[in-house]
């Protein structure tokens, strides 16, 4: 006679194989984890959720392929799992196998128009989370689709990053941040899809007049602009935040910029090579009100 219950003490099994999976991967033993994964997969092979965990280590591992195939079986074991969609529809950007991606995204409710290259669906702005790991530098960018984002600040040279990069980002918010009155959410970023040829220049400048940077240092970002390139004054704009609050929302002692800065500023210029950034710097210094370059450098 068949046990009734081998079902279910085969899911309980697979449970506990799961569950442990997932306490070793909160504490990073990623190989630990896959192997009670691939356990409870085994145990309880018609289960999607342990398939759908093995994708989210290879998707963090950034292994693509092995991330693709554990969430495309996770989908045909339990189809209504959108964590699972959203995260084959990651891996599938990554590779750039777009068919995926837009069977992924369209599973997921999101009705992205039909083709056969890139994705071509705008989410408006976000800020994304450069190097989540370590420094966590935030950029805004433009979103080219769900999870693909053209980055339009000029990152800190530390960073690895440069204006222009088309960075893959995770789908789960990690933090909020505010542009006006509205709150968006702050993706990690996974990985770079596609480097710019912009180089990233820093000049130390010093106001002449204080109380009218704000105004000059907005004729220089709009002649950038004119010019295909970008400036960008990290005295005013860069904000560091405690760990809580980057991961979180700001509060009233971060979310803030200052108004009057009397010595130099760091400006940024994102351009093609030095001669076009210098020739930015000097075509806008006869109307700056005076400032003065103290220094010049970049190109790294």
């Amino acid at each position: 006679m068949s046990n009734p219950f081998g079902h279910f003490s085969k899911r309980s099994r697979a449970n506990r194989a799961n569950e442990r999976g997932r306490e070793l991967s909160r504490r990073g033993h990623q190989a630990e984890a896959l192997a009670e994964y691939e356990r409870a997969c085994r145990l309880d092979p018609g289960w999607s959720v342990p398939f759908y965990n093995i994708g989210l280590v290879h998707k963090y591992a950034r292994a693509w392929e092995l991330s693709l195939r554990y969430n495309e079986q996770a989908v045909e074991r339990e189809s209504s799992d959108t964590d699972a969609w959203w995260n084959l529809g990651i891996a599938a950007t990554a590779l750039s196998r777009w068919d995926i991606a837009r069977r992924a995204w369209r599973s997921a409710g999101i009705d992205v128009p039909d083709g056969t290259g890139p994705v071509d669906f705008p989410c408006g702005r976000t800020p994304v989370r450069l190097n989540p790991h370590h420094d966590g530098e935030v950029v805004w960018c433009d979103r080219l689709d769900p999870v693909r984002a053209l980055i339009r600040n000029i990152p800190l040279p530390e960073s690895g990053f440069c204006f222009g990069d088309v960075v893959l980002h995770d789908g789960a918010a990690n933090g909020y941040r505010k542009s006006g009155n509205r709150e968006f959410p702050v993706f990690d970023c996974l990985s770079t899809l596609e480097r710019s040829a912009f180089v990233t220049f820093v000049a130390n400048i010093q106001p002449a007049d204080a109380d009218a940077w704000h105004t000059v240092m907005e004729a220089l970002a709009d002649r950038a602009l004119d010019g295909d390139m970008a400036a960008e004054d990290w005295t005013s704009s860069v904000n560091f935040l405690c760990e809580a609050c980057s991961t979180g929302r700001p509060h009233e002692q971060h979310d803030h910029r200052p108004v009057r800065h009397d010595g130099p500023h760091r400006v940024a210029i994102a351009a093609l090579d030095e001669n076009a950034a210098r020739a930015l710097i000097d075509g806008w210094l006869p109307a700056s009100n005076g400032a003065t370059v103290l220094s010049f450098a970049g190109g790294g």
